[in-house]
């Protein structure tokens, strides 16, 4: 059964989605139905953690849908640093195929899981920000939360 909280972040609402005792979805928005879980509390008590400035990395139990490629980029779109960030064409070499840039930015922008797979943190090898679900505005924003925290 789905369970959906949600959240009052500074970049404005963000829901939840729980199954199974693992989240499946992050995203910005707001959802009709909220409930709470020990998951959930716990989801929002490191988000805010995070826009706190005392947390730099989730410890939730994730589940994500997906492709087998799409799984692949959002596992190792958990590696890139707090703070730090990562091309699309560095993503396709972790993945293991330099030439699938394109397929990376298209995983990237499918994932269900924001802020906590840090998609933001993905730019154009030219350095500038490119694509994001939320919005460029809000991965400008978290971006720039990031570098100005202490990791």
């Amino acid at each position: 059964m789905k369970m959906t909280a949600l959240y009052q972040s500074p970049l404005g609402p963000l829901y939840f989605i729980e199954e199974d005792e693992r989240l499946v979805e992050v995203g910005f928005g707001e959802r009709a139905e909220t409930s709470t879980t020990p998951l959930l509390r716990e989801a929002m008590r490191q988000m805010d953690a995070y826009f706190n400035d005392t947390l730099t990395r989730f410890d939730l139990p994730l589940h994500p849908r997906g492709t087998e490629f799409q799984l692949k980029v959002w596992e190792a779109l958990k590696t890139i640093p707090y703070g730090q960030t990562r091309s699309y064409q560095d993503i396709a070499r972790i993945v293991g195929n330099v030439k699938a840039v394109r397929a990376v930015g298209g995983a990237n922008n499918k994932n269900p899981i924001s802020i906590i797979i840090p998609c933001h943190r993905v730019i154009g090898k030219n350095g500038k920000l490119i694509g994001y679900g939320g919005g460029l505005e809000k991965k400008a924003w978290l971006l720039a939360f990031e570098k100005r925290t202490p990791s």
